[in-house]
């Protein structure tokens, strides 16, 4: 998928806003101690995670990225877009295998679908 995304989703901004927060918080530590300069390490690890990872949306497909690697998935391998037992989004794949799209919500999946150019066919609701 080499086509610029047509919608992005990722998590919030206050997430970064955290981490940075942790990070500046944890510079006295690791000033105080060089033993405790690896603690650096894990709000630097949480502000690459939640600048990174999201999903991209193309009309060809989604790309779903992570801390380390990203997925591309096809539309034509997608069967349907289906909430987990906890709430999150995954796209259930022809192959029976399923990816959890991160950041996607039930509350940005019209948006996603409309970015994909797919239809929003919801077996549930009254016709």
């Amino acid at each position: 998928m080499s086509r610029k995304p047509v919608f992005r989703v990722r998590r919030s901004g206050a997430l970064v806003i955290a981490a940075v927060i942790a990070f500046v918080g944890a510079v006295p530590f690791a000033g105080a101690k060089w033993e405790l300069a690896p603690l650096l390490l894990i709000p630097l690890a949480v502000i690459v995670w939640a600048w990174r990872a999201g999903t991209d949306v193309t009309p060809e497909g989604l790309k779903v990225r992570a801390l380390f690697g990203s997925t591309d998935i096809a539309w034509s391998r997608v069967i349907e877009l289906a909430p987990d037992a906890n709430g999150r989004i995954q796209a259930l794949l022809n192959d029976g295998n399923a990816v959890e799209l991160t950041a996607v919500t039930q509350d940005n999946l019209p948006a996603v679908l409309a970015a994909g150019g797919q239809e929003l066919n919801n077996p549930e609701s009254p016709r």
